[in-house]
């Protein structure tokens, strides 16, 4: 097992890098809130943060390299209490001997959802495809589920999706601050790159994997399907809402399409261009949030 960035003893924040080339501004981030270790029955710790307060709680699960900080933003109006958390391998959660399933991930989201009492969840990318594996097995876990910009289910990977994983785990791997944020650049639109928006993104960004790092057994996912047979999502009995994109190389829409078609009743909505929580984020907080709410 390899983590990028050398992880500590104690499972905390991993080797911060100084480095003089990183993105600057003339300040420093703001600190994000305090996280906590959870355990799990499975032996991995997990970090999680928990916003809000009351019922109903709601789960959201990261895409494949994010964090927390990334899904944040999806739950800004969701009422109730809001739990947000890193995968094994991502954050300051633990990275177990590999390889890794999505059977794993199933397990993670699980955790978490059972500790907080979560009857609600929402899965980015490859949180989807967790979400739709952990349906696929109990498929009463959740009330409602939403799938943003689902990863593919068959154990496929498009080559933008391949590229875009290995040049990301390079950049942190070198702990070169210029190296990772030419590589997390390449996540955020052009239009936002050279404005101040976008690089208050890209140094929390950089902050981010430099500290913690991310695990090279992450690439292992995808080496068995997240699900073998959608058939099984036809148990399903609660609501669910699938957002998908067009022109969105890493996640093509014809599996958004197809989750959609698997799941009884549910809601697809198809946006019409990519990077939609940068060039759509207020209509796409405010759908998340009305499917949810009500």
């Amino acid at each position: 097992m390899r983590r990028f960035g050398p992880p500590p003893p104690d499972g905390g924040p991993r080797l911060h890098r100084p480095d003089p080339t990183g993105p600057r501004s003339g300040r420093p981030t703001l600190p994000g809130p305090p996280t906590e270790l959870i355990s799990t029955p499975s032996g991995v710790r997990l970090e999680q943060l928990i916003t809000g307060v009351g019922d109903p709680v709601t789960v959201f699960a990261h895409g494949l390299g994010g964090d927390i900080a990334g899904t944040r933003p999806l739950g800004s109006g969701v009422t109730g209490r809001r739990v947000f958390f890193h995968f094994r391998g991502h954050g300051r959660s633990d990275a177990p001997v590999g390889p890794w399933t999505f059977g794993d991930l199933a397990d993670d989201l699980n955790a978490v959802a059972d500790l907080a009492g979560a009857t609600r969840a929402l899965g980015v990318s490859m949180g989807a495809g967790a979400l739709a594996r952990l349906l696929s097995v109990t498929p009463d876990r959740f009330e409602r589920a939403v799938f943003y910009l689902p990863a593919p289910l068959d154990g496929t990977r498009p080559a933008a999706a391949e590229v875009r994983v290995e040049r990301l785990l390079a950049a942190v791997e070198s702990g070169e601050a210029a190296s990772i944020a030419a590589a997390a650049e390449l996540e955020m639109p052009p239009a936002v790159r050279n404005t101040p928006t976008g690089w208050s993104y890209l140094r929390q960004r950089v902050e981010q994997l430099q500290r913690d790092g991310l695990a090279a057994e992450l690439t292992t996912l995808w080496h068995q399907p997240a699900v073998a047979d959608l058939a099984a999502l036809g148990a399903f009995r609660g609501r669910a809402l699938v957002l998908g994109c067009l022109g969105d190389e890493v996640h093509p829409v014809a599996w958004a399409e197809k989750l959609a078609a698997a799941l009884p009743g549910a809601e697809l909505h198809i946006y019409d261009r990519p990077a939609v929580l940068w060039t759509n984020r207020a209509e796409l907080r405010s759908r998340v949030s009305a499917f949810l709410n009500s």
